[in-house]
């Protein structure tokens, strides 16, 4: 069920008797519930009662709904829900083999609760965190044990969606990422192990996804007729879409972490930031891209509109109109180009994990393959051809990766890249 990268001994997994989680927060719980769910016993701290309150209020309607779709019993739920156990303190953690850290996304604030994690748990303790960009060495360095610290980057909701990406520190032991790698078999969910990089695999891989659509809205697209043309594609959910149920906000911290569009000869998009500011964080606060009423429903919004066109009449940026196909190129092409300089620094093995990155966490159409299977189907040298006229237009941004240049010169797929790369 995982993905090993070559070179790793394989060794025993540990027995999960109990797993502590630390944050009680929408991961944290979802992560307890996918736990409890396999019959592992959780400690689950925070430092805020009412934090773990909500918590748990939202796991007990998690599973309620479940009941009442005739999934569980009332029995069952009441069996997992004594699984878990909230706390304030590090109480029982010395018992654990596993501590996952799933606090707000916020390195040092990380580095605090591993610091705290290490002088409580036994030695052979495994701290993981539940990262989905920050750096994994970075964090690790808060401990004596960088050995024994590795990312578990579980996808929200982390009781539903089947995808772990294993973030494996240069640090990192072989043991470590056999046992995450067991773990999430026990979940029942995919691993797949990546190397450590700023947003991973799958996340990396989205931010020229999502900028190119934001920067096609400001030429003269809306964020309705993008989000079309990608579910036309097959996408689960329009990009846009995403956003609001992620959260704006949550987006606006990844780029100030991870330090994006701080070259001011870069561009940069001009209209998230600015819905941020007005309080436009999306679903949760009932208005982002779009505006939501009293459902999940989107509904294009004329301010919104308004907003855009603003913003690129000030910046001078020439406006015209766009088809579905124009769009799936400039976002989809971004993702597979940043997919093969992905695979050229070895933050992956093989291209087919990348797809099962996209088809198990990122709603990538699964009669497509995955985006880089998709690439060998459209043909790597259309591919590599509309990335250079891309680059021409566009800058640096599309500098066309190497690896993909090279298989435009052989003849050769993604798959059979793949293929020589296990010889």
């Amino acid at each position: 069920m995982g993905h090993l990268v070559r070179g790793m001994a394989s060794e025993p997994p540990v027995s999960f008797e109990g797993i502590a989680i630390v944050g009680a927060g929408t991961m944290g719980g979802g992560i307890a519930m996918a736990c409890a769910n396999a019959g592992i016993p959780v400690f689950l701290k925070d430092n805020d009662q009412r934090a773990l309150d909500r918590c748990l209020a939202m796991i007990h309607k998690n599973y309620e709904v479940s009941v009442k779709k005739g999934r569980f019993s009332q029995e069952a739920v009441a069996e997992r829900m004594g699984r878990i156990r909230t706390q304030l303190d590090y109480r029982g953690f010395e018992e654990v083999d596993l501590v996952i850290e799933a606090v707000f996304e916020n390195i040092e604030l990380k580095k605090k609760v591993l610091s705290e994690v290490q002088a409580v748990v036994r030695p052979e303790a495994i701290l993981a965190s539940n990262t989905s960009t920050l750096n994994i060495d970075e964090l690790a360095s808060a401990t004596h044990r960088a050995e024994k610290v590795v990312g578990l980057h579980f996808f929200s909701p982390a009781n539903v969606m089947r995808l772990v990406e294993i973030v494996r520190g240069t640090r990192s032991s072989a043991g470590t990422v056999s046992t995450a790698l067991a773990l999430a078999k026990r979940l029942s969910k995919v691993g797949v192990v990546v190397g450590d990089g700023p947003g991973f695999v799958g996340n990396r891989m989205m931010f020229p996804y999502m900028y190119e659509a934001q920067f096609v809205v400001e030429e003269g697209a809306t964020p309705d007729q993008v989000d079309r043309a990608l579910t036309r594609f097959g996408m689960a959910m329009g990009i846009f879409e995403v956003d609001d149920m992620a959260g704006l906000d949550v987006a606006q911290r990844v780029r100030q972490e991870l330090g994006q569009f701080s070259d001011a000869q870069q561009r940069r998009p001009l209209v998230a930031d600015k819905l941020c500011a007005m309080g436009r964080f999306g679903q949760k606060t009932g208005k982002g891209w779009y505006a939501y009423g009293d459902g999940r429903t989107a509904i294009p919004d004329d301010e919104v509109f308004s907003l855009i066109r603003e913003e690129a009449n000030r910046a001078g940026i020439p406006q015209r109109m766009f088809t579905d196909e124009e769009i799936v190129e400039r976002t989809l092409y971004g993702m597979i180009n940043e997919g093969a300089r992905i695979i050229e620094e070895g933050l992956v093995e093989r291209a087919s994990a990348i797809d099962v990155i996209y088809l198990n966490g990122y709603g990538f159409p699964a009669w497509r393959g995955g985006p880089m299977f998709y690439a060998d189907t459209v043909g790597i040298n259309k591919i590599l051809e509309r990335v250079i006229r891309f680059h021409g237009e566009h800058g640096d941004r599309w500098q066309p990766a190497a690896l993909l240049v090279r298989l435009a010169e052989t003849g050769k797929t993604f798959s059979e890249h793949d293929a020589e790369s296990a010889v």
